[in-house]
């Protein structure tokens, strides 16, 4: 059997992955939920921002 079989690699790309979120997360915080853009705003009056098809 090889030393690195497949649950070893997969183990370690996730712990790799685990590692970069932490990183990003305390490099640049948490973002905060109650600021984000609904996600569904049929109805409500917000207007989409932020994209190229919405510059009028």
């Amino acid at each position: 059997m090889s030393v690195m079989s497949r649950p070893r690699i997969g183990l370690i790309s996730l712990a790799l992955i685990g590692a970069l979120v932490v990183w990003d997360a305390r490099a640049t915080g948490l973002p905060d939920p109650f600021q984000f853009p609904a996600a569904f705003a049929l109805g409500s009056g917000a207007a989409p921002t932020g994209a190229h098809c919405t510059a009028n």
